[in-house]
């Protein structure tokens, strides 16, 4: 099978109950974010910046339990933020597990290694020996990590820890090979890091998925490359989803980074562009996604947002209308599915009922829209149940070629900040430092000089990668 039983027939018998009892909304995945901090700060996402005033607030606990009971979801998707670093997220997913739901913990992976590493510290005993020999010679923790696993205490052995199940995903962004998922995460090594991450996950006998958002200048070959290196890590599985121009996005994009959205989201025909392959994709790759929703955002059919099927949950309430947009937040479930005019919302026969709606075609919108199976004309259930319980890829051939594709940024000296970093490092440079005490002072009137241009647009984005560069040393 392509996705576990388990799995599959849990969120079947949801629908099914559901359809029995003719009820006209229901959610089928709980986008749940229990804080909005984050360590990273991603271009295209805009939470930072819609949510700029509570960073420090979190939903308590036992909140976010209630919410999850609240709305039945079979599935709930922990993001934010960075939800690894809420307080208690060991809890929070071992009290969803109670409930029986499916956890995807949507992380940019940068404190997984140190989790499964508490993890290991808690289940302790010589039996563990093999997995910390193999994780020492790939390197994927060190001597020391390794010691102070095995030197556990009672404290540490009775901690609540994140434990491999089969109900259970680590759900790691990833947005393309390693140049590209450093330039837009705005941070190198972090591609690096999700790899070592999800090897060592795979050894320990976790599941995990990726997420993978699509943009203007994303190369689709590099799409391809990023998956088949996926798949001979033996990941679980892949959501993708097309960049949309979300307005807290947006608002981010112009005033952080001084960029033009237009130059960076796709729009409708650029997503059928991007996405002419992904019916070959969902054959050769797991690909997390309906076939129908494959067949819309190839553009071989239209489908309607139900964007009611995936709500989400933050610090302030109820989300509505949808992840991306935000018209209110409310205190209820049951208030925000009466009281949100959904008819205003989505594109219907390739018309925008909200101007906002126009080039969304995001995976929270409209994937519930193809499991829901509402076109029977166009055999959408059958289509679904002959995918699901197809054959499932066999992990793509490992080789050094593939792996080189793969670590094509900083690993190999090319990272985003090579030409910052060089500038730093040059011998006009290398004199003084980089800057001297008055170039500290006033940088932008001596960028040009060191760095070969006068063109004040080259110099301020060099500036700013510069005081990057700087940061990260």
């Amino acid at each position: 099978m392509r996705f576990p039983l388990a799995l599959t027939t849990k969120i079947a018998s949801h629908i099914i109950k559901h359809k029995l009892r003719k009820t006209p909304k229901f959610a089928m995945v709980l986008q749940l974010e229990p804080l909005h901090t984050c360590n990273l700060t991603c271009t295209g996402c805009g939470r930072i910046r819609e949510y700029s005033t509570s960073l420090k607030d979190m939903v308590p606990l036992e909140k976010c339990l209630a919410v999850a009971m609240e709305c039945d979801a079979p599935m709930v998707s922990i993001c934010g933020g960075e939800p690894l670093i809420y307080p208690k997220i060991e809890e929070l997913v071992a009290g969803l597990l109670q409930q029986n739901r499916v956890i995807y913990i949507c992380t940019n992976a940068m404190f997984m290694r140190k989790k499964m590493r508490d993890y290991l510290a808690a289940i302790y005993s010589p039996a563990v020996e093999p997995k910390l020999k193999k994780l020492l010679d790939q390197k994927l923790i060190s001597d020391k990590d390794a010691e102070t696993i095995r030197k556990s205490d009672a404290a540490a052995r009775s901690k609540v820890v994140i434990r491999p199940t089969k109900w259970m995903y680590w759900n790691v962004h990833v947005d393309g090979l390693e140049f590209t998922h450093d330039l837009i995460v705005e941070r190198e090594g972090v591609f690096k890091e999700c790899i070592e991450a999800i090897k060592m996950a795979k050894i320990l006998g976790y599941q995990v998925a990726t997420n993978t958002t699509v943009y203007k200048e994303t190369d689709v070959a590099e799409i391809e490359d990023m998956f088949k290196f996926l798949s001979s890590l033996e990941v679980d599985g892949h959501t993708i989803s097309p960049g949309y121009e979300y307005d807290a996005a947006k608002k981010d994009m112009v005033t952080r980074l001084g960029k033009q959205p237009e130059n960076f989201f796709l729009t409708r025909r650029m997503t059928r562009q991007k996405f002419a392959k992904i019916l070959d994709w969902g054959k050769a790759f797991t690909i997390f996604g309906t076939v129908p929703y494959q067949e819309f955002l190839a553009g071989k059919r239209e489908l309607t947002c139900t964007a009611w099927a995936i709500p989400t949950y933050n610090i302030k309430g109820w989300k509505a209308p949808c992840y991306l947009m935000t018209d209110g937040h409310y205190d209820g479930y049951q208030e925000m599915l009466t009281k949100v005019q959904w008819d205003k919302y989505g594109v219907v026969d390739g018309v925008a009922r909200d101007p906002r709606c126009e080039n969304c075609m995001v995976h929270c919108g409209y994937d519930p829209s193809g499991a829901l199976g509402t076109n029977y004309q166009s055999g959408d259930n059958w289509k679904n149940i002959k995918y699901n319980f197809g054959a499932k890829p066999r992990p793509f051939p490992s080789s050094p070629e593939l792996a080189q594709r793969a670590y094509n940024g900083v690993t190999i000296g090319k990272g985003h900040l090579a030409e910052a970093k060089a500038a730093i490092n040059s011998p006009a440079a290398g004199a003084r430092g980089a800057f001297s005490r008055k170039e500290d002072e006033h940088p932008e009137t001596h960028v040009g000089s060191h760095c070969g241009t006068s063109d004040t647009s080259e110099r301020d984005d060099l500036l700013a990668k510069i005081k990057d560069a700087k940061k990260a040393e």
